[in-house]
């Protein structure tokens, strides 16, 4: 296989079957994903496998939580608002992807909907949640390497 042909092969995968994951093949994919190259070799990520009744109940607090407008609290800096071309191609993507869906810009509770689904993991039968140590909470590189090894296990058929 090429390079290109794993670039261009590679999707945002917005909606899932139901069916369950078989737990081969996420250890399959998670071994491979632990190849990935990490600042100094330190490899720092965790990960923690959740399906089922507790993701569901995971789904069902997020959502609870947005709706009633609980700020979100993150434990890494998530910076400030997009500004200029990066804000532009930022509406410019939702532009399209809401018109493709049909959702009109006047449809608030059709755009909510779409919001939830990314909180509802976009209502995937597994979910891979990837930590790292908090002993590492002042470095950089940590969640840089967990997000380069969370890419690696995005498969591009998925």
């Amino acid at each position: 296989m090429n390079y290109d042909d794993v670039v261009l092969g590679r999707r945002s995968i917005r909606g899932y079957k139901p069916d369950p994951v078989p737990k081969d093949l996420i250890k399959e994919v998670l071994t491979l994903a632990m190849r990935s190259p990490s600042s100094m070799n330190t490899q720092p990520w965790n990960f923690t496998v959740v399906s089922g009744e507790v993701l569901n109940r995971i789904r069902a607090g997020n959502t609870e939580r947005n709706l009633a407008g609980v700020p979100h609290s993150r434990e890494f800096r998530i910076g400030s608002a997009f500004e200029g071309v990066h804000r532009d191609r930022q509406v410019g993507v939702a532009k399209q992807l809401f018109g493709a869906m049909g959702i009109a810009r006047d449809d608030k509770e059709g755009r909510t909907d779409w919001v939830l689904r990314g909180f509802r993991q976009f209502d995937a039968p597994v979910c891979v949640i990837i930590t790292y140590d908090r002993v590492l909470a002042d470095s950089d590189d940590t969640p840089f390497d967990c997000g380069a090894v969370g890419g690696a296990g995005t498969r591009a058929d998925s």
